[in-house]
């Protein structure tokens, strides 16, 4: 999806999510999705990543990488799995929800990006505006463009990449890997 979204629009994205994640929290079933209530865009098929934060924090962070079911229902439901499924975090109590701030990223088809040796890699990456997908046999792993905020360099986000995929860090640097490029539209709470 390669839309941007007005400010109204990325307002009922934000209140979707957030309704979906205090009804999953109060065990609560999730509401009802009017899609002739809701912009057009909201009933193609999106794919996005819900974040969750408390004080600038990571609480929970769940997506897709494909466009598979209509973006409004991809972001309600990534909405609770961030909240409730992340295996790195407990899951989100009543008690939490205040504190809770809520970001959705919404995401662009990825590119393949075609390179020759390692640091052809390194100059391609668009620093804070790719979000880079890393593919070794069935082994993958992405990280959304606001990750180059804490790795900003090149290499480094790289070999994170890496780690996170299950691999050795260097092996951006050893082999030659499937490497996807996307964008996304963000948008938080304030």
């Amino acid at each position: 999806m390669n839309q941007e979204f007005n400010l109204t629009e990325q307002g009922y994205l934000l209140k979707i999510a957030r309704q979906a994640l205090e009804n999953a929290a109060q065990g609560k079933p999730l509401p009802e999705l009017d899609f002739n209530q809701l912009p057009a865009s909201f009933a193609e098929n999106g794919a996005s990543f819900v974040t969750l934060t408390i004080d600038e924090r990571l609480r929970g962070c769940i997506g897709t990488l494909d466009a598979y079911q209509p973006l409004a229902r991809d972001v309600q439901e990534h909405a609770v799995a961030a909240g409730l499924q992340d295996f790195r975090f407990p899951k989100v109590i009543v008690d939490e929800l205040a504190m809770i701030k809520i970001e959705v990223s919404v995401l662009t088809e990825r590119k393949r990006l075609i390179y020759d040796r390692p640091q052809d890699l390194v100059t391609k990456l668009k620093p804070h505006i790719d979000g880079v997908i890393l593919q070794d046999g069935i082994k993958k792993a992405t990280f959304l463009p606001q990750v180059w905020e804490k790795l900003p360099n090149p290499e480094e986000f790289l070999s994170q990449l890496c780690y996170k995929m299950g691999v050795p860090r260097d092996t951006w640097c050893t082999k030659p890997l499937d490497v996807f490029v996307y964008q996304v539209r963000k948008f938080h709470e304030q």
